[in-house]
């Protein structure tokens, strides 16, 4: 994924295809990225966190961050590289955004004229338009931030291998060796939410890829942990602003779209 140094002011496009399964190795760039998935589901990991990124959604990530990506099913991988000075000053740190039809229309665009070797006055207009497009995007609650005290960490690591586990910040408390009071101000200051709210990001981020494998709502509620379907949806429509069944319906039709 290497691309040669970019004028000031400029975007590179680059299309790469991957199987179920394949990683890229931690490795870092000069330039701005704009991870997009045209198709199946990327997640990214950095020292900070994680961050899951569906079909027509996108990641950004700034210059100079080491990342991983891990694949799931087959990815259509579209990646923006943009040069720092042309980045939004906005986005300063990685970030899941949700990508319009426009847009979409747009990086594809620009992949085509990228392929094509094309440099004139049309693919610096579609640059141009792409980065005021980007500046405005939807952020989308799909990072997972992991913390730096051991004891969150321990927390933290053991609901990765265990994310339908119920139980409470008081049990908690008794295994890691510090007070729930200590424990709530540490889920505060270190990863800017409760701990419940980030158990609840790590069963959406958890979720997702199930969803897109086909896993029923009530098969996915149950293996999180949750009672019911019914209790699943509303955190997920509550988080996504859809229901499950309507927020995989949208990107089964987006992806399809985006192949024609």
């Amino acid at each position: 994924m290497l691309i040669a140094p970019l004028p000031s002011g400029r975007i590179g496009a680059v299309a790469l295809d991957y199987q179920d399964g394949d990683h890229v190795t931690p490795h870092v760039h000069r330039e701005a990225q704009f991870l997009y998935a045209a198709q199946g589901l990327m997640r990214l990991v950095t020292e900070a966190g994680a961050w899951v990124i569906p079909p027509s959604r996108a990641v950004w990530i700034p210059p100079g961050i080491v990342h991983q990506i891990f694949m799931s099913g087959a990815v259509a991988m579209r990646t923006l590289f943009i040069a720092p000075d042309a980045a939004p000053p906005t986005l300063d740190a990685c970030c899941v955004l949700a990508v319009p039809p426009l847009l979409r229309e747009l990086i594809l665009r620009l992949v085509a004229l990228e392929r094509q070797g094309t440099d004139d006055e049309h693919r610096r207009l579609v640059q141009r338009l792409i980065l005021h497009e980007i500046a405005a995007l939807e952020r989308m609650p799909l990072h997972l931030p992991m913390p730096r005290d051991r004891r969150l960490q321990a927390i933290c690591l053991a609901l990765l291998e265990a994310p339908d586990s119920t139980r409470t910040l008081d049990d908690w408390s008794l295994q890691v060796g510090a007070s729930t009071r200590t424990l709530t101000r540490l889920f505060a200051q270190e990863l800017g939410m409760t701990f419940n709210d980030w158990r609840q990001q790590l069963r959406l981020t958890e979720a997702l890829p199930r969803l897109l494998a086909g896993h029923s709502v009530q098969q996915v509620a149950r293996d999180l942990g949750y009672g019911s379907g019914r209790a699943f949806s509303a955190m997920f429509r509550r988080l996504l602003g859809e229901n499950p069944r309507e927020y995989v319906a949208s990107l089964g039709l987006l992806a399809t779209l985006e192949k024609t």
